[in-house]
């Protein structure tokens, strides 16, 4: 009976999931069109969304390409220099690239906040508006607080960077992030090369004057400009916002409800609801909940080390970015524009970093034993690179040192990010990058401040490189240092395990030996007999 009963269900489950179609053969059950269409519809949806977010990204990294075009931008401390602007060095050391740091510092953390608050895109505008005063200000200013201003503009730029490189994802699934980032990444480098290439022959083949050269820079930015105010609106950030949508979410799922009700209980219901309804406090926010586990990242040794990493030695590293041009001035005082070669270094410096990042993909080691060995090294190397840039009176070994330079800091920056993010969410790493930035920005200024300002020591150019060169020998013996403790505590530790292991092996092969002695007893006669 019961292998009837089962016979009988099956039988009834085959007929379920077949039918008969107009000739009378069976077929199997299709489903009911309205699920089809869903299916279809969702379907349709899904790839809808998915070729939107794609042609975000290529329009994104058009933007990071073309806003990079900015050829006289390489030459902007031979023309103040030059007898266009008529400034001394004295003036453009001590005067005017002081402001840049004190800029930086000042509008970072607004910066920062505003671009999660305000969902990026008015503060790329922002950026593009501050490229467009540099390059109104180069042309028609002629007095020295008129390119302070610039240089302050020029700090706002710096500082909205975070938006650009952050925004592209919240436009994307989480799935492609590492992707995107790439293309993003790629995007401002080819356009940092192309732009120095572009100026470079425009001084030293088309025999462009700086000022013309700032004005083909003007309208390549303001180009930039009217892409900015064409970027897609982001609906999601990383910190704020998050409540605001959440509830939205809420109440549109409450209003669909709703309508799914009676009108008695959908007034009792929505009232209720409302009743309940509480506005979320600003201390259970995510921002303020990553604040509060910053403490735990001091804590892991791997993030300790990239973050101080990332403090002190792109300090030094923006540093020489920023006085590299008047050492260059100073080294090789060109007469004529056309022996200007500052286009053609940053575009070859641009390019071996780019290079030394794409390898550093591809270096395996164990970075929990060696990381402060590599980076003592490649920080070593800096200091000896800085030491040679600030004796030498060759300015073609001054062009090949800075590219060396540039291509060992770029080497370990992609090591550093993935040291750091692999082992943080997007929204804590995002907040320990700005804060890591935030320290290098304080210590960078301070630096300034004592040695460069005119209130301060009011250094050469050739002194401050001395400075550089003792700052990154420091770092050095430091990291040196943290190298041999760690590592002769390794092995002192490896060796304490191998000694343990062996005292356990010869105890486990001693073992059976007592295990056999134990299970005979002795006879009286002195012969041993199994118990």
């Amino acid at each position: 009976m019961v292998e009837v009963i089962t016979l009988n269900e099956r039988t009834e489950d085959v007929k379920e999931d077949t039918r008969t179609d107009g000739n009378g053969h069976m077929v199997e059950n299709v489903a009911p069109e309205p699920v089809i269409d869903k299916t279809k519809e969702d379907l349709e949806t899904q790839t809808q969304k998915t070729r939107t977010w794609k042609w975000s990204v290529v329009y994104l990294c058009f933007y990071g390409f073309m806003v990079q075009l900015k050829p006289g931008e390489p030459f902007i401390t031979p023309n103040l220099l030059s007898a266009e602007k008529n400034f001394t060095r004295n003036q453009v050391t001590n005067e005017i690239n002081p402001v840049l740091s004190y800029s930086y510092m000042a509008v970072l953390v607004p910066v920062f906040l505003l671009t999660d608050y305000l969902r990026y895109k008015p503060v790329l505008i922002l950026q593009s508006l501050s490229h467009v005063s540099i390059w109104l200000l180069l042309l028609l200013g002629t007095s020295l607080l008129e390119m302070q201003f610039m240089e302050f503009f020029y700090g706002i730029t710096m500082a909205a960077r975070v938006a650009y490189s952050s925004y592209i994802f919240s436009l994307v699934p989480a799935a492609v992030y590492q992707r995107v980032a790439s293309y993003s990444r790629s995007s401002v480098l080819m356009g940092v090369f192309t732009s120095s290439v572009l100026g470079q022959m425009c001084v030293s083949l088309g025999r462009v004057s700086y000022w013309t050269l700032s004005a083909v820079s003007l309208g390549f930015v303001t180009f930039g400009l009217l892409l900015s105010l064409c970027l897609p609106w982001p609906k999601r950030s990383l910190f704020f916002n998050q409540a605001r949508l959440e509830e939205e979410r809420k109440e549109a799922a409450q209003s669909e409800l709703a309508r799914m009700k009676p009108g008695n209980e959908k007034d009792g219901s929505v009232a209720a609801q409302g009743s309940n309804h509480k506005s979320p406090s600003w201390t259970n926010s995510v921002f303020v909940q990553m604040l509060k586990e910053l403490k735990n990242v001091v804590k892991v040794p791997s993030l300790r080390l990239w973050s101080l990493w990332w403090v002190f030695n792109s300090t030094g590293y923006y540093l020489v970015l920023f006085y590299v041009h008047i050492l260059w001035n100073k080294v090789y005082p060109a007469t004529e524009n056309k022996h200007v070669y500052n286009g053609a270094v940053e575009a070859a410096s641009t390019l071996l970093g780019a290079i030394t990042s794409f390898a550093a993909g591809y270096v395996k080691i164990r970075w929990n034993l060696w990381s402060e060995l590599v980076i003592g090294l490649i920080t070593g190397a800096q200091a000896i690179l800085l030491l040679v840039m600030g004796v030498t009176n060759d300015i073609w070994i001054c062009y090949v040192v800075y590219a060396l330079f540039k291509g060992f800091y770029q080497f370990l920056v992609p090591i550093a990010i993935f040291q750091i993010a692999s082992s943080l969410t997007k929204e804590l790493c995002a907040l320990v990058f700005g804060v890591n930035t935030f320290l290098a920005t304080i210590l960078k200024t301070i630096v300034t401040l004592i040695v460069a300002d005119k209130r301060g020591l009011a250094l050469d150019v050739h002194s401050q490189f001395f400075v550089y060169f003792f700052y990154f020998t420091l770092l050095t013996v430091i990291y040196l240092s943290c190298s041999a403790f760690i590592i002769t505590c390794h092995y002192r530790n490896q060796r304490a395990v191998e000694e343990t292991t062996e005292e356990v092996a010869i105890a486990t092969e001693l073992s059976p030996m007592t295990t056999a002695a134990s299970e005979g007893t002795t006879a009286h006669n002195g012969t041993t007999i199994k118990t």
